[in-house]
């Protein structure tokens, strides 16, 4: 029989849930905090800090791409999806086969990748070499988030959302961090200059090797058969909620593209600011972004993963909706509040999937941080074309309608309430 008490039971991942009619409080004990490897959790999400640092220092220099290759808005959204559809089609792949064969040391090969992807668009001369480069720093994407996913996981000690938070925190705070150093070092010194940054990726490669002898002694411990509830949802309600979780996602990561790839041309159109001016108000956005990562997962261990997902998704939606009529130091506050606020729901997403569908971490994590790269891109390449065409301030209106999509989040159904399935 699983192990029970006080109408407790566990999930396959080890999280607490409540029985049907029972409500259980948090638990936070300092026994299960000493189960979490903080220092690992640290370590993987040092080397998402550096990941996605070097990703976000792409687009931000999309401007001297622009100038200087004589590029459209469309050719624009290109760059995006070709870094964003190899990490979307690579990502569930690597996960479905490291569920079955897990991979310690495909983290640095992955990070290898993003080395050489560095050093090519450092040297490229056309646009198809661009295309290229972004390719391959995709593709080290596509390696490194699902296995760092199911690492932080196995750290966590069974606080899976604050693990997901931890982890997710360090690619939030570099996305953050790379348009500074756009500012700073790339636009100053010119396009040669970001094969400096093949050293960051250096830097990560070994940390990750670290990472990768912790991971490989794990898989070498014998496993303890813990006792195990599974919820009891029919599969066809399982199906349904992962489309309900995926039209979510949608929402989220076609809005975060029109952010991510052109809030700098539109804060330049609209307002007539300078390059440089907008890249700091693209850093204050992603900033925020970090901040909510962090938060979210932690507070949805507290008050459940289904009002954390609702809250943030269609509570953003009056501030998307105001976005494009306030002035400029207006939309600095409200960016950042919209930041702040969509960030907070994909920790507790990734670990509502988790627990949905138990045992397929490397899976589900795959999944959607595929279609989360995916979206960006197909939005990137879309809304790229929509401001050729229109302008880049239609694309901020129509963008703005995305959040009321959070309404379909009142389907998802509380995993912590749902009926448990009978014991063999």
């Amino acid at each position: 029989m699983p192990a029970s008490t006080g109408g407790k039971c566990r999930l396959a991942g080890g999280d607490i849930i409540p029985r049907p009619t029972r409500v259980i409080p948090t638990v936070n004990t300092d026994q299960q905090a000493d189960r979490t490897a903080f220092k690992v959790l640290g370590a993987i999400s040092f080397s998402h800090f550096l990941n996605d640092t070097m990703q976000s220092l792409m687009i931000a220099i999309y401007p001297m791409f622009k100038a200087q290759f004589h590029l459209d808005f469309g050719q624009i959204g290109m760059i995006t999806l070709a870094f964003q559809f190899t990490a979307s089609l690579l990502q569930p792949l690597v996960g479905f086969y490291t569920d079955r064969r897990p991979m310690p040391f495909s983290l640095s090969l992955g990070m290898g990748c993003t080395l050489l992807g560095l050093l090519a668009l450092s040297q490229a001369a056309s646009f198809s070499m661009l295309l290229v480069a972004a390719a391959l720093v995709g593709t080290g994407s596509a390696i490194f988030h699902p296995e760092s996913s199911r690492v932080a996981r196995m750290a966590s000690g069974g606080r899976h959302g604050l693990a997901q938070s931890i982890f997710q925190v360090g690619g939030n705070a570099g996305a953050a961090f790379g348009p500074l150093l756009a500012a700073w070092v790339v636009l100053p010194h010119g396009q040669r200059s970001i094969a400096l940054f093949s050293l960051v990726a250096l830097l990560a490669m070994i940390v990750l090797a670290g990472v990768g002898v912790w991971y490989g002694h794990q898989n070498r411990r014998p496993k303890r058969q813990a006792a195990v509830e599974l919820h009891a949802l029919p599969r066809r309600s399982v199906l349904i909620t992962l489309g309900v979780l995926l039209a979510l996602i949608f929402s989220k990561f076609f809005y975060l593209a029109s952010i991510n790839s052109f809030l700098i041309f539109y804060l330049m159109h609209h307002y007539q600011i300078a390059t440089q001016a907008a890249q700091y108000h693209l850093f204050y956005f992603l900033f925020a972004v970090a901040a909510g990562t962090l938060l979210g997962g932690p507070i949805g261990d507290r008050i459940g993963r289904k009002q954390v997902i609702w809250m943030s998704i269609l509570g953003v939606a009056p501030f998307t909706l105001a976005l494009p009529y306030v002035g400029v130091e207006a939309s600095v506050a409200l960016t950042m509040i919209i930041g702040f606020m969509l960030a907070s729901a994909f920790p507790a997403m990734i670990v509502y999937a988790q627990e949905l569908i138990p045992g397929r971490v490397g899976t589900i994590s795959g999944l959607f941080f595929g279609l989360a790269f995916g979206l960006a891109g197909i939005g990137a390449a879309v809304l790229g074309q929509v401001a050729d065409r229109w302008g880049i301030d239609v694309v901020y209106h129509v963008c703005s309608f995305l959040p009321l999509l959070g309404l379909l989040a009142v389907f998802l159904p509380d995993l912590r309430m749902a009926p448990v399935a009978p014991t063999r």
